[in-house]
């Protein structure tokens, strides 16, 4: 096989790559091992570990996703509880595990005698005025430091480690380069300030940038194979199993992993890459388990068993959590990115610093005073998501019941005091977490959104389930209940739709389906409640596609004006290639280079005076039939290899683009570089319609395509051409489109 010169092929920074010259290439690499393994012991070898070389890398990419996950979930328990006070006698114990070493028999909530609060260490009963205000002071104090701490390791040393990645890695699987997006800078300071961010209660989560870690993982392994770390359509393989076990260590969702992967972030699918991802996927939650970073036994801190049934009747009410779950949605999605929309063109952009500490201390002064708001998410989604049993104590678990036998079967009991207590302190918390994540989405540290999403379903989902269950109690011989409540048995779980309610906000953010309803049936363990899931996310989905097609993702990658086609999507247009390719009517000719007639001073020129990305290549000015195309990139790094490796070669050198010259052999040597010239391009003719256009663009992952007429190159259509041409016909600014 031909040795080319380093860096051909190669793609520069916010350049989208084409999929199908790389596929190409990679065959032709895989042809000749093939071909070689034949002609000795040391070829042989070469072609064996060619063919494991995929599997070997997704193995160390999950294995390190479990790893730093399980050091991420740790470092995350600790730092969140550090807020609210320390374990003495061994300062790197959460509360938790302080508490296991506890010889108490009985502990008021979460409170144990080997865990004092910042106020105890002070010298202040915890009921006493003065303890409620120093553990405010430092509630809102340990907030700032965490989020401070956060924006400054990103601003400082990884800018791209702010944010969730998921808009930017689907943009890359893709198809677009982004250098740096998932360098090892920004795999470390995008798990620190997680730990940071998340542990200062901002209103964010860390299961979205868990997905952003694990492609930096991919990416950073795949150097170490030059099969995927050479070309960028293989190495996008690795990075769809990297987000597979990205998912599948923050849920401790294997298989809803790489459904994500396939449903919501991956561009380029095969099934090869479909078992890579679920044996990565798998690894990942292996280690995650082996860990076992929450000492539950659980990857997960709110994984949660339901044994009761629900009822024919029931479906009601989760169809309702649907569509309040896709309003929810609609409405984080609008105001978020009237948010971000405001932030790009005003000053507030100028000063991301600023921005998260005062949305920092906004959050936590407001957060203390409620409970429900005060605990960490994932802590919230655990009780909101729980059943009542006979030990709690929590106000959500009031109920007017006598227990004179522990093991008697828990009775539908009447709400007490604590509940509607606690329903008033939800509601408030519901409005305050929308309105808050709606400013937190976005700001300069690593802000997920799925804990969020489900907090405010959650919230919404338990609140309707207490109406429900009230309900029940009030009328149990109703024949809609179909008598299951007529016994005095509890027959209906206000966790079940907390769950439900989580599922639905989360797809009306996300506008996630089918994953979704994975996820959350492996966090429950439970098939039985696919039905209910699978009723509230669909009306989650279809209400919020009423109100506008993007999910929050795509809505991100719309205003960052990525050249992001989403291959699932229907365009239905009536105009023809000749109205959008380039040069339009009445413009000025294309750009293009003569096979054999140009100098290396006419190439040059060309280079100096345009920043078209390749050019046509035709036989002559005169006749203007094609012969291929040829790279920007490939063009410059070819001719400064030749001035250095040929000698003789001069501004009067003579281009060739062909395999014999027709010119005269007098006068300084040619180049000859039809060696990168790409003879197959894709063509097509100028009446060809804009939805096969785009179909093609697609379907194959194109960078450009030709226009001829009669074998005569006419024009160049390029994905921005296209991109342009769908906003135009949308009502949007085409100029937003920012890159190629």
């Amino acid at each position: 096989m031909d040795e080319l010169p380093p860096g051909i092929g190669q793609y520069d920074d916010f350049h989208t790559i084409d999929w199908q010259r790389d596929i190409a290439r990679d065959r032709m690499r895989h042809r000749y091992i093939i071909k070689k393994r034949t002609e000795g012991i040391w070829d042989f070898v070469r072609g064996i570990h060619d063919a494991w070389s995929g599997w070997l890398c997704v193995l160390l990419v999950g294995v390190a996703a479990g790893a730093v996950a399980g050091v991420i979930d740790i470092g995350t328990q600790w730092m969140k509880d550090l807020k609210e006070g320390v374990c003495p006698q061994a300062f790197w114990l959460n509360q938790e595990q302080c508490c296991w070493s506890s010889n108490d028999t009985f502990n008021e909530g979460d409170h144990c005698a080997q865990w004092y609060t910042w106020a105890e260490l002070f010298g202040h009963f915890r009921d006493d005025a003065w303890a409620f205000i120093i553990s405010y002071i430092l509630y809102v104090m340990w907030s700032l430091v965490f989020a401070g701490l956060a924006v400054l390791l990103v601003r400082t040393f990884a800018p791209y480690a702010c944010g969730s990645g998921i808009p930017e890695i689907k943009t890359i699987l893709s198809g677009f380069i982004i250098r740096g997006y998932l360098g090892k800078w920004t795999l470390v300071i995008k798990s620190i300030g997680m730990i940071l961010a998340v542990s200062s209660g901002l209103s964010l989560g860390k299961e979205g940038p868990l997905v952003h870690v694990s492609c930096c993982i991919g990416n950073i392994f795949s150097y170490l194979f030059p099969k995927y770390g050479k070309n960028e359509a293989k190495k996008r393989e690795i990075l769809s199993a990297a987000s597979a076990a990205g998912v599948s260590v923050a849920f401790g969702a294997p298989i809803g992993g790489v459904l994500f992967s396939l449903e919501e972030v991956s561009y380029y699918f095969p099934l090869k890459t479909l078992w890579r991802s679920f044996f990565c996927a798998l690894v990942a939650a292996f280690i995650l388990r082996s860990i076992n970073p929450f000492g539950n036994d659980h990857l997960v801190m709110f994984y949660m068993e339901y044994s009761r049934n629900w009822i024919f009747v029931e479906l009601i009410p989760f169809i309702i959590l649907g569509i309040l779950g896709g309003l929810i949605g609609t409405i984080f999605i609008k105001g978020n990115i009237m948010w971000c929309n405001y932030r790009k063109q005003s000053l507030l952009g100028k000063y991301p610093i600023t921005e998260v500490l005062v949305i920092s201390l906004i959050t936590a002064i407001i957060s203390f005073p409620n409970i429900y708001t005060r605990m960490n998410s994932s802590d919230l989604i655990k009780l909101l998501f729980s059943q009542c049993g006979v030990a709690d104590i929590s106000p959500l678990c009031d109920y007017n019941r006598n227990f004179t036998n522990v093991n008697s079967r828990i009775e539908i009991a009447e709400a007490g005091a604590g509940v509607h207590r606690s329903l008033g302190l939800l509601t408030l918390a519901l409005i305050f977490k929308l309105c808050i994540t709606i400013f937190t989405f976005g700001i300069k540290v690593p802000t997920g959104l799925f804990i969020p999403s489900l907090v405010m379903g959650a919230i919404m989902g338990r609140m309707i389930g207490i109406g429900m269950e009230q309900l029940a109690y009030h009328y149990p011989y109703l024949w809609v209940f179909q008598g299951a409540c007529s016994t005095g048995e509890n027959c209906l779980s206000p966790g079940l739709y907390a769950m439900v309610g989580a599922a639905a906000c989360l797809g009306g953010v996300t506008r996630m389906t089918v994953s979704l309803v994975v996820i959350m049936f492996e966090l429950t363990g439970s098939v039985k409640y696919i039905v209910p899931l699978m009723a509230a996310v669909m009306a989650s989905k279809w209400v919020g596609d009423a109100f506008g097609r993007r999910g929050i993702y795509d809505a991100h990658i719309n205003l960052n004006g990525y050249p992001y086609m989403d291959s699932k999507e229907e365009y239905i247009y009536t105009a023809l290639a000749a109205d959008i390719m380039t040069p339009r009517r009445n413009e000025s000719p294309l750009c293009v280079i003569t096979q054999e007639t140009m100098t290396v001073d006419d190439i040059e020129n060309i280079l100096k005076s345009t920043d078209h990305n390749g050019f046509p290549v035709i036989v002559s000015q005169e006749s203007q039939y094609l012969v291929g195309f040829v790279l920007r990139k490939d063009l410059t790094l070819a001719l400064a290899n030749a001035k250095k490796t040929q000698e003789g070669v001069v501004g009067e050198s003579h281009i060739l683009f062909t395999a014999h010259s027709s010119q005269s052999s007098l006068g300084p040597p040619a180049v000859k570089l039809r060696k990168i010239l790409d003879m197959a391009p894709i063509t097509i003719t100028d009446q060809t319609p804009v939805e096969t256009v785009i179909d093609m663009f697609c379907k194959l992952g194109l960078r450009q395509v030709l226009v001829i007429h009669n074998g005569r190159l006419l024009g160049i259509i390029t994905k921005k051409d296209v991109l342009r041409h769908i906003k135009q016909l949308g009502n949007e600014d085409p100029e937003s489109v920012l890159f190629n």
